[in-house]
């Protein structure tokens, strides 16, 4: 819920940003800013998902998994 509660105030400071027709470097930074932190949820989301429901009762898939959540780690920064 942290990172949750994070990118809702990076996006209300987009909002806000935008509304006051705000310098386009400072929106453009907040923009990926926001975009790398959904990421980073996304990829938490999706490893917790795979530990709890897929790998959960399989001690072995949960070993076969640990190279594909370093594959998706990297590729969700």
């Amino acid at each position: 819920m942290t990172r949750v509660r994070r990118i809702s105030g990076q996006v209300s400071a987009l909002e806000k940003a935008l509304e006051a027709d705000a310098d386009c470097d400072g929106v453009l930074q907040q923009a990926a800013s926001i975009r790398g932190a959904v990421q980073g949820l996304m990829s938490q989301l999706l490893e917790g998902h795979l530990r709890e429901h897929v790998a959960a009762s399989q001690p072995k898939a949960l070993r076969e998994l640990e190279p594909v959540f370093a594959v998706l780690r990297s590729y969700l920064r």
